[in-house]
């Protein structure tokens, strides 16, 4: 064999997902620990290896290729050349021990093209590297998979041809849905629920999963101590000669066709080794937890576990729906518009599947909310009524119902504004200092005027801090200027990697106040942040900015996990976190505008249809026969106007609560109780108050309640309706608030869960306080 093969050091690829997203990182520790010198992986050698004989002359290539290449006299049996004595410099007419020159073994390849020549070049190089790697693999069962692709390797570089695996392992993949399809299926099954920012944080974790199990070295059978029985010690040796064959070896082998093991293995492979996998993956984090930044060890340490648990616990369940080969899943409406993949429309999903029965992969919830929406269905209005009903509300002399004595043609807040745009009185732009790169004079200028506009309107704040803030380069403004003077801004700073951005200033001059100013900068700020793509503003506000945000769309109510911001924005005192999140769907600066039209045309609409059913019913005698209740739709004319049955979410949960179907109920509430138990504030609340650490709590405390008594709760079917839930789950947040002081850790979490818990139930529509 050739001298200059490069053995792949126990065919073990070490690229991990934590190597390939901190590149960086684990560079700087890999210096530390080898050398200062960067040192090439065996990947890499044996490329640059390949590389160089590919660029080298074509007779010092076909001088190697000799050495492989069977002999084209007649009847010659010989399949390579070989030297018949010690040559120092070898020409094309020395002879082999065949009793032919070694033109006779390289006289077929001068016809071939260069890629073909380089081609049969990459396999002698790939066969060198198995041979090396077949005698120093000391496992039996591996080395005997080396020596089978070494023998067709040996074979197609004799016969010129590309090598195919073929036999009774079977072609790629091997079991459908494949772990990569797996994976993603429990992303929509398990995740479609959450806001944008988690969703991103969960597809995040499925990507690293799915690079770690691509590059994950899986063990021999021999080395499988776990595997007791026989029938899967059988089919475990089946998946990983596979694996060997059609993952692992061809990723140093080029020559061979490599497929990923997610897209290669399903079900089968995934249960026998998961559990290892789980444990070496959090114990390599663990020890890298150092290295990490703050953003991806939260990430990786806080969140990662429970997403390894949940397909834990889908792949060992009996019939889980992520490994239902026909899995059909119909998204949530915002993650239908984060999904990079293209996707039909909603209604023609629907439309195309099943609309019978319970689908696969849905939870209770999910079945109850599609069920609602299908109730829901309206047709829509024709193209002429539309038509009709706009050149009406676009007539000057329009009046229609009330408008005759209560006129609504008041412009909207923000009107003027856009009107002043629209004639160039007033103008918008986004400006920011720079290290990096020249700043203009005219910036500069508008930097200067929005400190003067800020250190004016917020006189609370230092102007020394406002002067920080506003030049720092990692701040920008939206400015307003108008007629060349600086009027107003907001001041933000956006945090891309986390997905928001925090709102600092927000000011307009006094004479310019009380004219949709600041609603209009603020729509302009959400424009440009859905054009970035950013879907979230946090701001602290004080208490007399507080009703601007809430009219601008921002509740008390954050949304965002805490693990998000934390760290990223300062707190204020004395100041209220608000939070926003933009609908990418809207134009803003046009929503007031096309609110107001959409009113316009309903109104419109209605007041035809009370022209179309004008008629006079007799009065209701029911009453005076002793009916003391009847129907809405048994009224006379009610039906006639249009009106329908509201399907309101606390009225079908009522109807849910009347009906004898816990089990519909149960799933839904153990949906929530799941999302509570997985909150970063649960921690207090998750076992019951030891009575002998605390000793005074009983005393205090008559009714304890914790989230393991509610959950043994709901398995025994005690919450026959959700009051009985909310009851508890409101108790342990009282206790608490009752046992500890504001100031407490405790005290915040309860804040922190109670609202995060009310948050889940208004989801899922069980909740309508």
């Amino acid at each position: 064999m050739s001298e200059e093969a490069v053995t792949p050091e126990a065919t073990h690829i070490s690229t991990t997902p934590e190597a390939s997203n901190n590149q960086s990182e684990n560079n700087n520790s890999t210096e530390q620990m080898k050398s200062q010198a960067p040192q090439m992986t065996n990947m890499e050698k044996i490329k640059q290896r390949k590389q160089t004989w590919k660029a080298a002359p074509l007779n010092k290539k076909l001088l190697k290729l000799a050495v492989y290449s069977k002999c084209q006299i007649g009847e010659c049996e010989c399949t390579g050349w070989k030297k018949t004595q010690e040559q120092q410099a070898l020409t094309f007419n020395d002879l082999c021990k065949c009793d032919h020159t070694m033109e006779n073994h390289v006289s077929h390849l001068r016809a071939k093209s260069e890629q073909d020549v380089n081609q049969v070049l990459s396999m002698v190089i790939d066969f060198d590297n198995i041979y090396a790697a077949m005698n120093k693999e000391e496992n039996p069962e591996t080395k005997r998979v080396y020596g089978c692709l070494f023998r067709l390797l040996r074979k197609c570089i004799l016969t010129l041809e590309t090598p195919c695996i073929e036999g009774p392992l079977g072609q790629p993949p091997f079991e459908k849905p494949s772990i990569h399809k797996a994976i993603t299926n429990m992303l929509v099954y398990k995740f479609s629920h959450l806001a944008q920012q988690e969703w991103k944080t969960m597809c995040e974790l499925a990507r690293i999963l799915i690079q770690y199990l691509n590059n994950w070295e899986f063990p021999p059978p021999t080395s499988q101590n776990h595997i007791i029985r026989q029938e899967e010690m059988t089919i475990y040796r089946v998946e990983y000669t596979r694996w060997l064959v059609f993952c692992h070896i061809p990723m140093f082998c080029d020559s061979l066709q490599q497929t990923d093991t997610t897209m290669a293995f399903g079900k089968t492979l995934l249960r026998t080794v998961f559990k290892h996998i789980k444990k070496q993956i959090m114990d390599q984090f663990h020890r890298a937890r150092d290295q990490m930044t703050q953003e991806r060890r939260v990430m990786l340490l806080t969140h990662f576990p429970p997403f390894l648990n949940a397909l834990d616990k889908e792949l060992f369940a009996p019939r889980s729906p992520i490994f239902d080969p026909d899995f059909k899943h119909i998204p949530t409406l915002h993650l239908q518009s984060l999904l990079e993949s293209s996707r039909k429309p909603p209604a023609e999903t629907a439309s195309s599947a099943s609309t019978s029965g319970k689908r696969p992969g849905e939870t209770p919830v999910k079945e109850y909310k599609r069920r609602r929406m299908q109730d829901e269905q309206f047709d829509d209005l024709p193209e002429e009524t539309v038509a009709q009903i706009i050149n009406t509300i676009d007539d000057p002399n329009y009046m229609t119902g009330p408008d005759l004595v209560f006129s609504e043609d008041a412009p909207a807040t923000d009107e003027a504004p856009k009107t002043e745009e629209r004639k160039k009185i007033i103008e918008l732009r986004v400006v920011g200092n720079s290290l990096t790169e020249p700043v203009s004079k005219q910036t500069m200028l508008w930097l200067i005027g929005l400190q003067n506009v800020f250190s004016h309107q917020l006189p609370r704040m230092p102007i020394e801090y406002i002067s920080q803030l506003l030049f720092d380069p990692k701040h920008r403004t939206l400015a307003l200027i108008k007629e060349n003077h600086l009027i107003g801004g907001i001041c933000f700073r956006m945090f891309e990697t986390q997905g928001f951005t925090e709102i600092v200033f927000c000011a307009v001059t006094n004479r310019e106040q009380i004219k949709g100013y600041g609603t209009h900068l603020m729509n302009h700020l959400k424009d440009y942040h859905i054009r970035k793509g950013i879907l979230h503003f946090l701001t602290f506000a004080d208490q007399n900015a507080i009703g601007y945000f809430e009219r601008q769309g921002f509740s008390k109510d954050i949304k965002l996990s805490r693990s998000i911001y934390q760290g990223y924005i300062k707190d204020y005192e004395g100041a209220t976190l608000m939070h926003c999140e933009l609908n990418p769907k809207i134009i803003y600066t046009d929503f007031t505008a096309t609110v107001r039209r959409q009113k316009k045309i309903v109104k419109q609409l209605i007041y035809q249809q009370q022209r179309a059913v004008s008629k006079v019913h007799p009065g209701l005698t029911f009453f005076k026969e002793g009916v003391t209740t009847l129907p809405i739709e048994s009224i006379p004319g009610i039906e006639e106007t249009g009106w329908r049955p509201a399907a309101r979410a606390t009225r079908l949960v009522q109807q849910l609560e009347e009906s004898q179907d816990i089990d519909v109920l149960a799933g839904m509430l153990k949906v929530v109780l799941n999302a509570v138990k997985n909150h970063e504030d649960a921690w207090p609340f998750k076992q019951p108050v030891d009575r002998y650490t605390v000793l005074d709590y009983y005393d205090l405390i008559k009714y304890p309640m914790d989230l393991k008594t509610m959950t043994e709760r709901l398995k025994a079917r005690y919450y026959v309706s959700r009051r009985l839930f909310i009851a508890d789950m409101m108790r342990i947040f009282t206790n608490c608030k009752v046992y500890n002081a504001p100031e407490t850790e405790y005290y915040q979490a309860a804040v922190n869960l109670q609202q995060y818990f009310q948050t889940k139930m208004k989801e899922i529509g069980l909740w309508d306080k």
